[in-house]
């Protein structure tokens, strides 16, 4: 099985999980769990791009999924008791990464498919 697949299934799976036992989230904490679900997406992403080109390593994945994670609340904490919406910045940055991540994946699966 390809490396690429692990982060993959690890999405699969906690998207059956939180289809399976919904959670009510506080609107106060919804651009918390938001960005969370961004940083763990980008992780997901660039584990699957790291798999394609043969470079995945767990320890990166998993140390990824968590400092993006605890980098981005700590951003949008800090802008909560700043007053101001530091959370976008964080929005935005992960956007842009999960953005171009997907298009090294299409980059590699095309090289993949020119090349046979």
């Amino acid at each position: 099985m390809k490396k690429i697949f692990i982060p993959l299934l690890g999405l699969l799976a906690g998207i059956l999980i939180g289809t399976r036992f919904p959670l009510e989230i506080p609107a106060s904490l919804s651009k918390y769990v938001a960005l969370a679900a961004l940083a763990a997406l980008d992780t997901v992403v660039g584990g699957a791009k790291a798999g394609l080109q043969s470079r995945f390593d767990y320890k990166i994945f998993l140390s990824g999924f968590l400092i993006n994670g605890l980098v981005a609340a700590s951003i949008a904490y800090m802008g909560d008791k700043l007053g101001v919406e530091l959370y976008m910045a964080a929005i935005v940055a992960f956007g842009v990464r999960i953005f171009q991540n997907i298009s090294m994946i299409r980059v590699v699966i095309i090289e993949g498919i020119r090349d046979k």
